[in-house]
């Protein structure tokens, strides 16, 4: 922390030790959303640090890997290979199975229908 400005000079770590040690929440969970339509550049890699860091750091969190896969005509799977293999070198490792957004179209789709059903969206 910044002692001077009272500014914390990592807040979201501080945020997140603030959660776990309050009981708050007893995991956290987090995601890495590439959109696999290029290759990863310095800020992807500072958000891989980040979100897969964070979820290293803490006992029983992981990080999820979650493809935003929804320009179809831009994306390869020549892509979505290099970003696998980046986060690796990187030296993280994501949860589970990978994620795509396209595979909860559907359900994504019904929610917006609720929410203009309920007048909340239009």
């Amino acid at each position: 922390m910044n002692k001077d400005a009272g500014i914390s000079e990592d807040f979201i770590r501080d945020i997140v030790k603030k959660d776990l040690e309050s009981g708050k929440h007893a995991s956290i969970v987090t995601r890495f959303p590439p959109e696999p339509n290029g290759f990863l550049h310095i800020g992807h890699a500072t958000s891989i640090c980040l979100n897969f860091g964070i979820a290293a750091e803490n006992e029983g969190s992981k990080c999820n890997l979650r493809f935003d896969d929804t320009n179809p005509s831009r994306e390869n799977q020549d892509f979505v290979d290099s970003i696998k293999k980046d986060i690796e070198w990187l030296g993280f490792k994501w949860a589970g199975e990978i994620l795509y957004a396209s595979d909860y179209f559907e359900q994504l789709y019904n929610f917006a229908l609720t929410l203009i059903k309920d007048g909340k969206a239009y």
